[in-house]
């Protein structure tokens, strides 16, 4: 199938020069680390040396007409990538053609309904997650305002497809544009539905072959003001059947909520979601990112500093209630606070708390309670407080400033023993200052610090308190060298107050990008959307290389 997948692209390339309106384009991507032995960090060496992640799109349209590939090389994959992903081939290869309204894709795509309450395939490279759907899939406009799309297929895991088969549908109605309303306020409704089918196995319990989920939305719109709402349920799905343990068939549930404000220069968004036993899998009984087929997004800010990510939040499917509050403002210029060229300030409160413990279905197996809907269980899972200010100072000089507070339940969302380490209490500050020395020429400086304190913890092994420097220069357009170095030295142990320093450089050249760097990396948690992975500790060379036509 790789060859044919291969033979078939070509071919329809060696015709683009006499067809019409056709076009090739893609783009690629190299990932090189090599790793040392570092025992201060606990890194290890790989048995390679050097590990390699790669892969190259290559994409032919022709009018209504659509084909692609992506062929992928791990050999063998970078330490925080799934070892399962380990070899080269054509994992991904489609057909897609538009007539009339309806669109049909065969092969591998990417799929969502609504905001993935029930279904969402995916592709995010920092995770090394790629559950792509391979079958076949509809779209189809019927009228004014209402679409619909289907499909059928199995999510890829790695190389291969996992063993269920998904079957989906999902709608939406834009009420305006159907009912030829031309009111202010905008109302568009969907619902979805997706089932699961798996040959029943377990010799021990009744499992149901057939797993199936549900979801309504609504989004309305006026003027500034716009809500979006979204309500999911899944029928008793039985995780983990091959241990011998009682089973969990309650059904399980969702909600999402938010409603936003804007305006020029003020914007204010409060947000509110649910879920309970509301994780849906490709295969009941694996465990792992591969096989997560829904997605709970994250109601927490997602943070591009380095401190400030050092505890992120991962969204907890099968149990959590969890608020946000997100104000943005900017101070017009000329005022007292504004100054010549304005401020803007964003304010953000977050906070994630485990449903009752009664229902949560994390810490008993043998239930079937629904816990309250809207009851804050005394286990704090994340909480964050962030202000930032961004200000233009003059012509030459610009800063970013942020100050937050923030809680993370290390027991809980690390999965370690109960009362190990507690929950951490941190106080983060950050200055990210640019100078522009010259045109085209720019020095950044950034500075981070962390101070953290154990709330009833009994461990001895807390990382304490961190600094982080770093040291930008840009000369646009085309290179830019930095230099970090991570600090933790409050470490309870002494032995463990070490620096993480991290040196890189690059040149950009139209659409094609090179990096190298050298430097350590601290053992840790890495989250994208909420979801996260376990990152190593690493000593060692890297070189990227991305480029697109």
């Amino acid at each position: 199938m790789k060859k044919q997948a291969l033979t078939i692209l070509l071919i329809l390339c060696s015709f683009k020069l006499a067809a019409q309106n056709s076009e090739i384009h893609g783009d690629f991507s190299l990932n090189l680390q090599s790793y040392i032995e570092d025992e201060t960090i606990n890194a290890t060496a790989a048995d390679e040396v050097v590990l390699n992640n790669a892969f190259l799109n290559l994409i032919y349209s022709s009018n209504n007409f659509t084909v692609g590939l992506r062929y992928e090389s791990y050999l063998n994959a970078l330490l925080d990538y799934d070892s399962e992903f380990k070899g080269n081939g054509i994992p991904y290869r489609y057909a897609t053609y538009s007539i009339d309204g309806l669109e049909i894709t065969a092969g591998n795509f990417y799929e969502q309904f609504g905001s993935g309450l029930i279904f969402r395939s995916y592709e995010e490279k920092g995770l090394g997650i790629d559950n792509a759907m391979d079958g076949v899939r509809l779209k189809y406009r019927i009228g004014k305002g209402i679409s619909l799309k289907s499909f059928i297929g199995k999510s890829r895991t790695f190389f291969t497809y996992a063993d269920g088969i998904f079957r989906g549908i999902d709608g939406e109605v834009d009420v305006n544009e159907t009912f030829g309303l031309e009111n202010q306020t905008k109302y568009i409704l969907g619902g979805s539905f997706i089932s699961r089918y798996e040959q029943r196995s377990n010799p021990k319990f009744i499992i149901p072959q057939n797993v199936a989920a549900y979801a309504g939305r609504l989004n309305i719109l006026n003027g500034g003001w716009n809500y979006y709402g979204e309500y999911a349920y899944k029928i008793n799905d039985p995780i983990n059947s091959l241990q011998e343990r009682e089973m969990n068939y309650a059904s399980g549930s969702a909600f999402t909520n938010s409603i936003t404000y804007s305006q020029r220069g003020f914007g204010v968004t409060a947000e509110i979601h649910r879920a309970d036993n509301m994780l849906l899998l490709s295969e009941r009984d694996r465990i792992g990112k591969a096989y997560i087929m829904n997605y709970i997004p994250t109601l927490s800010k997602p943070h591009a500093y380095t401190l400030l990510a050092i505890y992120p939040c991962a969204t907890q499917a099968m149990g959590e209630l969890g608020v946000q509050l997100d104000l943005f403002y900017k101070f017009k210029k000329g005022t007292l606070l504004g100054g010549k060229y304005g401020t803007k300030i964003n304010l953000n409160l977050s906070r994630i708390n485990a449903l009752d413990s009664i229902g949560n279905s994390m810490l008993h197996d043998n239930i079937d309670h629904t816990p309250a809907l809207l009851s804050f269980d005394e286990e704090l899972y994340f909480s964050d407080i962030n202000l930032e200010i961004n200000k233009k100072v003059n012509k030459k000089v610009k800063y970013n400033a942020v100050f937050a507070h923030q809680k993370y339940n290390k027991d809980f969302l690390e999965g370690k023993t109960p009362g190990e380490y507690g929950t951490l209490s941190s106080t983060i500050g950050i200055i990210d200052l640019s100078y522009k020395i010259k045109k085209g020429h720019t020095i950044r400086i950034e500075t981070q610090a962390l101070f953290a304190k154990e709330i009833d913890s009994v461990s001895k092994k807390q990382e304490g308190d961190w600094i982080m420097a770093l040291a930008e220069y840009t000369i646009s357009p085309n290179w830019f060298f930095a230099i970090q170095d991570m600090y933790n030295y409050g470490n309870e142990d002494e032995s463990k107050r070490l620096h993480y320093m991290n040196i890189n450089f690059g040149f950009l050249k139209g659409a094609t990008r090179f990096e190298i760097g050298y430097g350590k990396k601290r053992e840790g948690i890495f989250c994208v959307g909420g979801v996260c992975k376990v990152v190593p500790s690493s000593n060692g060379l890297n070189l990227s290389i991305t480029s697109s036509f």
